[in-house]
């Protein structure tokens, strides 16, 4: 089985989650994969999870792709399009325009080079946290410029897709505005928050909407040191603008007796309702409308394959589904969302096997 266009070997530098995650996917392919990565260790586990094999001298890769921490990703892949003149190389470093600029000042072959961005990814990294099916149904973004060989262009896109992804053309520049306000920025707001619970009061009684808030707050530091030093103009940006709305809900706050107080916060609330319609949803259309139901299951073991089985056997898609469980409590609640239209079935359906719904 071949990867688009693709006849050969596929050269991964980097076997951290997202090098690993690759070369799983695509070994799941039957594509040839070899891995280099500075630490021999992370190859051989790699390789034992089934990512691929070690690379060696004779590797003639058609493709390359470079997964490594964004401050060093330029100089490799300036080493690696001067040791493999015949391959098309790409990186998935998550600022694009700082790696164009550092490799246009040396003698790079830009015709070769494709900076790409996989929008996938997990809180933990490294070699053991990889997953073959991380990239499906994502975006993948192809970071098209000006020197690129359309033909090389053309072979990342169809790196994206055999991988499951939803290839978007961007410039590096329009790439990193975006993932600024959709990535950058939620990262730093998901991290303040979360730090303002260290050693606070209350905290047992966080339910699922503080939990899915600062999930990504668990994200490895030291990377995201790399990322929004590298995209900080993008970023100060957006935070300039979030502190204007922020200082008007304070300002309301303070005095919500004031004329237009109360409206301050209801536009703010109302703004938040219209954002989040923006986001795709599972199709890939906006403002999905589902129905959420949520059932009351014991906390034991099978109760949640029990439910997902049973919905199954109604015959019901779930479009998505959410977990509430609190440490110790005898219960999990779990929202169900499904179409408008199959909701008095389901809540029919499950409390005639005895399931009951909160």
């Amino acid at each position: 089985m071949t990867i688009g266009r693709l006849q050969g070997v596929v050269r991964i530098v980097g076997a951290g989650l997202i090098g690993t995650s690759i070369g799983l996917a695509l070994s799941k392919l039957g594509i040839s994969v070899v891995l280099d990565d500075s630490s021999p260790a992370n190859i051989r586990l790699a390789s034992d999870y089934g990512a691929g094999v070690a690379a060696s001298a004779g590797d003639e890769p058609q493709l390359i792709i470079v997964c490594v921490p964004p401050d060093v990703t330029a100089r490799v892949v300036a080493a690696e399009l001067k040791a493999f003149p015949n391959a098309v190389i790409t990186d998935v470093a998550s600022v694009k325009s700082a790696i164009l600029d550092e490799l246009a000042a040396t003698s790079a072959d830009l015709k070769r080079y494709v900076g790409s961005h996989p929008m996938a990814g997990r809180e933990k990294g490294g070699t053991s946290s990889g997953r073959a099916d991380i990239f499906v149904g994502r975006p993948w973004v192809v970071a098209e410029h000006s020197e690129a060989l359309g033909s090389s262009i053309k072979l990342v896109e169809e790196l994206a897709l055999d991988l499951g992804s939803t290839p978007v053309r961007m410039t590096p520049q329009a790439h990193d505005r975006a993932v600024a306000l959709v990535s950058h920025v939620p990262q730093l707001v998901s991290s303040l928050l979360a730090g303002r619970l260290v050693g606070a009061p209350g905290v047992e009684l966080a339910g699922q909407g503080l939990r899915d808030t600062v999930r990504i707050a668990a994200s490895d530091p030291k990377l995201w040191v790399q990322i929004l030093g590298a995209n900080s103009a993008e970023v100060v940006s957006i935070l300039d603008a979030y502190a204007e709305d922020l200082g008007r809900v304070i300002s309301a706050l303070k005095d919500v007796s004031k004329p237009g107080a109360l409206a301050t916060i209801d536009q703010t609330i109302a703004s938040g309702n219209r954002g989040v319609g923006e986001i795709p949803g599972k199709h890939g259309s906006r403002n999905p409308q589902f129905s959420s139901y949520v059932v009351m299951i014991d906390d034991q073991p099978g109760a949640l394959a029990r439910l997902l089985t049973e919905i199954g056997e109604i015959g019901i898609n779930v479009e998505d589904l959410k977990l509430e469980h609190s440490p110790g409590a005898p219960i999990g609640l779990v929202e169900l969302q499904v179409v408008p239209s199959s909701g008095d079935k389901l809540t029919k359906e499950l409390q005639t096997r005895g399931w009951r719904f909160a």
